[in-house]
């Protein structure tokens, strides 16, 4: 029998490979036909009349392009992507040859936003794309390849703004406190290309967009500022922002100039009728998979959500809790007093996190349902938050996995929960760039025992904790064996978590 380890592991591959650049290509896209070719995506077939050109820009967009450019093949009149610093380099290091383009390839590769900030040299390519969409005719189509990251990688501001007052302006927006919707709206009213800019330029060539979401829910407009989709923001909502920051008086000149001569409604969506954005991938597609994979292993499979957010202690919270009322179903005590507190807990938990689209009580249901004689596993995805106290060094990943750890441990200790002790339980989770942190792991597996066993080794987890130093731990922990450590991915659909539980 294969250890609940080697479970989890296959799982998350199997997620991961589900949202692979290349795989996912291949499955969406497909050139039909010599005289008057079509390309189909998703069972949509869009006529290339003339010419068919390609951009992108993002964090996954090199393997998307390589995977595009086999498909297209001679179709391909000319393609340019921006994507990160180095990006090619590591790819090459990390043996990664399918996700880099062919010599002679006829897509121009501009890297840039070192650190993941727009820079000159995204700059350089967000007006190379712009040009390029620009010259298009009626007959043209326009493929855009658009994945997380892709902000930083198409700065392009409405002159006469420059690319430093609009960093000087987003800056200052953010050190007094303004989320990150919120910098959209206001990057967005400044730019040429976020906000629907780069379709509304490529006009009246058809747009197709492939997109990779790393947003929660796959908010078309919100995914690297939504260059092709219709913005739901004015300029009114970016004076707004600006007002509630204290920030209207003291801008630049070229912003106030540009803002006084924007037009004050969105551009309306009957201007987008020449666009389409399809989704390929996304955290959802991701956890489909694994749950398919999940249950040819044998386990009643449930996905919890692919919109789990929020601090990364009330995350592990309502995960424990999770994990203490499965294995109450596996003994005859879940429908006693201990299972309704449990359940009351966790549905007042969910309440403050807010999860979008899960119906708690629904999912109990569903749990109750199950029986007690399979091993179950519950999957989730989305993106947890980590208040940072400490300096050690970590994600929200391998913290999330030691703080569900520790939260098993005590749950053990009260004797609360003392069915725990017949069940085996692992919990993982991971990052799907397979980078969690500034660390080179995706995240950590723990189980309950783990905290004991880390004691006995002379290590203290709630120390480690307090020091946000999840990795140090894992590293030292029996030889850094719970460390989740897959590579570069060349993806990105936020976190995925697996809760596998079987009886002993």
């Amino acid at each position: 029998t294969m250890s609940l380890r080697e479970h989890a592991l296959s799982l998350f591959r199997g997620a991961l490979g589900t949202v692979r650049p290349a795989p996912m290509l291949k499955r969406a896209l497909k050139l039909q036909g010599d005289g008057c070719p079509q390309l189909l995506v998703k069972g949509q077939a869009f006529p290339v009349k003339r010419d068919l050109y390609l951009v992108g820009f993002g964090k996954a967009v090199l393997g998307m392009a390589a995977a595009a450019e086999e498909i297209l093949g001679d179709h391909l009149t000319r393609g340019i992507i921006n994507v990160p610093l180095g990006i090619q380099e590591s790819l090459k290091q990390a043996g990664m040859q399918e996700m880099l383009l062919k010599p002679h390839s006829k897509i121009q590769v501009i890297e840039g936003a070192k650190n993941n900030l727009p820079d000159a040299e995204a700059l350089k390519g967000a007006v190379a794309i712009q040009e390029l969409a620009e010259g298009l005719t009626a007959d043209d189509l326009l493929l855009v390849l658009i994945s997380g990251g892709g902000s930083a990688l198409l700065p392009a501001p409405i002159p006469p703004i420059l690319l430093e007052e609009k960093e000087k302006l987003t800056k200052m927006l953010a050190s007094r406190g303004a989320a990150i919707q919120e910098l959209n709206i206001v990057r967005k009213a400044l730019s040429m290309l976020k906000g629907g800019g780069l379709a509304q330029l490529a006009h009246p060539a058809r747009v197709v967009s492939l997109i990779l979401s790393d947003v929660i829910g796959d908010p078309l407009d919100i995914i690297a500022s939504g260059p092709t989709a219709a913005s739901s923001h004015s300029v009114q909502d970016c004076l707004h922002i600006l007002t509630k920051y204290n920030l209207l008086h003291n801008l630049p000149k070229s912003v106030e100039m540009v803002l006084s001569s924007s037009p004050t409604k969105p551009t309306a969506p009957e201007n987008y009728s020449h666009v389409s954005n399809i989704i390929l991938g996304s955290n959802t597609l991701a956890l489909e998979e694994a749950r398919r994979q999940a249950e040819g292993l044998g386990y009643a499979a449930l996905v919890l959500s692919a919109a789990v957010h929020g601090e990364v202690g009330r995350v592990a919270t309502l995960y424990c809790q999770l994990i203490q009322l499965v294995c109450l179903g596996f003994t005859s005590l879940g429908e006693g007093p201990l299972g309704d507190e449990l359940r009351g807990n966790l549905l007042q938990l969910a309440a403050e996190l807010q999860i979008p689209g899960l119906d708690l009580d629904e999912f109990l249901q569903a749990l109750r349902g199950l029986g007690p004689d399979r091993p179950v596993c519950i999957l989730a995805g989305g993106e947890t938050t980590v208040q940072l106290q400490g300096t050690g060094k970590g994600g929200r990943n391998q913290e999330l996995a030691l703080r569900v750890g520790l939260g098993l441990h005590k749950a053990q200790a009260t004797g609360a929960s003392s069915p725990q002790g017949r069940c085996e339980i692992l919990f993982l989770s991971g990052g799907t760039d397979g980078q969690d942190g500034p660390t080179e792991a995706a995240g950590a597996f723990c189980s309950p025992g783990l905290v004991a066993e880390a004691l006995q080794e002379g290590l203290d987890v709630e120390a480690f904790l307090r020091n946000n130093d999840s990795y140090t731990f894992f590293s030292q922990f029996q030889g850094g064996h719970h460390l989740l450590v897959t590579g570069l991915t060349g993806t990105n659909v936020m976190d995925i978590q697996a809760i596998l539980i079987r009886a002993m």
